[in-house]
């Protein structure tokens, strides 16, 4: 049973998907929020109709042989805003940003957050992960994630697919089987002959 519901983690939802605008001021910026202020500053510039990207991740537990569940911030401390200079300050009028952090690759910003957010909508069990670990560069040729790049990260017995904000030099990572992937320097036909 969840303690509280899912909340709106992407406004408006096509943020991600719909062709970037051409023209104009709007750009990302990372808002690094002041502790546990995540969700917080989401709903105040939801009210206020800023554009922003705050990837949740579904943690689970027990207590007491009560199951429950809550939807964390898979990036403690940072909700991605897509506006001009002025949404930017109308962000920190909120006392909620401890400081805001130009992104001077945009494209990249852009296509790492499409790709935080295809993990998330897939409906597949996501962790934080705060470091790098040694891996492989692969593709997903099967499954909801077919087609995706990333690296895998071995945690114990567990094979984890892992996608990087490099920006923020943090990730995610789903669990994957290894039927389901390629290493991205093999040639196609290569991984199907298995």
């Amino acid at each position: 049973m969840p303690l509280l519901p899912m909340e709106d983690f992407v406004f408006p939802d096509d943020l991600l998907t719909a062709p970037g605008e051409a023209s104009g001021e709007r750009r990302w910026w990372v808002l690094h929020t002041k502790p546990r202020a995540e969700k917080a500053l989401a709903r105040k510039i939801l009210d206020q109709r800023i554009p922003y990207f705050l990837p949740l991740g579904k943690r689970q537990w027990k207590n007491k042989g009560r199951s429950f569940c809550s939807y964390l911030p898979l990036f403690p401390g940072y909700l991605f805003l897509h506006g001009d200079s002025e949404a930017r300050c109308r962000a920190l009028e909120t006392n909620l940003v401890a400081n805001c952090l130009p992104v001077p690759d945009q494209d990249q910003l852009q296509g790492d957050l499409l790709r935080v957010y295809h993990l998330m909508v897939s409906g597949t069990p996501l962790s934080q992960e705060s470091r790098f670990g040694p891996g492989t560069r692969v593709e997903i040729i099967s499954g909801p994630l077919e087609g995706m790049e990333g690296t895998v990260l071995r945690q114990g017995k567990q094979l984890k697919f892992y996608v990087e904000v490099r920006f923020l030099r943090q990730g995610v990572a789903a669990e994957v089987e290894s039927w389901m992937l390629r290493p991205l320097d093999t040639p196609r036909h290569a991984a199907a002959s298995r």
